[in-house]
């Protein structure tokens, strides 16, 4: 693996990282006239149903493991995702909350897949769930009047990414495969189960009127989330970490929450509370020091 980004590689990661961070305004614009599942039904059937007659399904991988990552990512992240969001979850505070996928991610490795996590990863933790709990308790507070029940599912959506994560890596185990393909086939999964849950939840004839009801914005939105976030974000992603260490790109993830809350105070009036900023720079400094705690450690012993 190359130890250093080459220019185009960071042209890539940058592209991703902007896609990403913009993600959140995008998908507060969609639930504005479409409801969570029925929004999230239909990325997924964007991000896969024009694709699976010219893209083969991964060679190497079982349909299990691709229809569990497919459940856990499309019904759980995404699903918990927008019905937080449209349940009073800032935009901005979505995009720092959501990357606590990384430590239970940490956790879910430990228990399941026997990796011990290092002294410093557990300090990363600990500052981090310092900084959710300044978040949480902050709900109600400032001008984006983030509500209890949106904090809750956002950290639940958090869960369920962690468990795509694991799914992922059971995925390399059984062998190599093309990134878009897989993104492609397991788009599959998720789309009859959230057809359901919206319909359960929605009914059918609120269902027929937002369809009815799709306009240009609502088709953009449903474009930029199945192309642009989820077809090329994950594309690339998935490509850079084929080349490259983790602990060369996964740092740069660090920027996707200072995009997020960029673009939503830019874009949509949000302004967090001093609680909330508070909380966000215990979220990113558990971050740091999670992913750098390692370097900083070995510089240490060296001095």
């Amino acid at each position: 693996m190359s130890a250093a980004l080459s220019r185009a590689d960071w042209a890539k990661a940058l592209v991703v990282v902007l896609v990403w961070g913009l993600n959140f305004v995008v998908m507060k614009w969609g639930l504005a006239t479409v409801s969570p599942l029925l929004l999230c039904a239909l990325r997924f059937m964007a991000a896969s149903l024009p694709f699976v007659l010219f893209v083969r399904p991964p060679r190497h991988l079982s349909w299990g493991v691709m229809a569990g990552y497919g459940l856990a990512q499309g019904v759980g992240q995404f699903g918990l995702l927008f019905t937080g969001m449209q349940l009073g979850m800032p935009a901005g505070m979505a995009s720092v909350v959501l990357q606590t996928q990384a430590f239970i991610t940490m956790l879910l490795a430990a228990a399941f897949l026997g990796e011990v996590p290092h002294r410093w990863q557990w300090l990363g933790l600990c500052i981090a769930i310092g900084g959710l709990v300044l978040i949480g308790a902050a709900h109600g507070d400032g001008a984006s009047g983030m509500t209890l029940a949106g904090f809750v599912l956002t950290v639940s959506a958090a869960a369920m990414w962690s468990t795509s994560n694991l799914l992922t890596r059971v995925a390399a185990r059984q062998g190599p495969y093309e990134p878009v393909s897989f993104i492609v086939w397991t788009s599959l999964f998720p789309i009859v189960p959230l057809l359901l849950l919206s319909w359960w939840v929605d009914g059918a004839d609120t269902m027929a009127q937002q369809l009815r009801g799709l306009g240009w914005r609502e088709l953009g939105v449903v474009a930029y989330l199945a192309l642009l976030s989820t077809l090329l974000g994950y594309g690339l992603w998935t490509r850079l970490l084929q080349r490259y260490a983790a602990s060369t790109v996964a740092p740069l993830s660090l920027l996707v929450p200072v995009v997020g809350l960029v673009s939503a105070m830019l874009l949509l009036g949000e302004r967090p509370s001093v609680w909330q900023w508070l909380g966000t720079l215990g979220v990113l400094l558990g971050m740091m020091v999670n992913q750098f705690g390692g370097l900083w450690a070995r510089r240490g012993r060296r001095i």
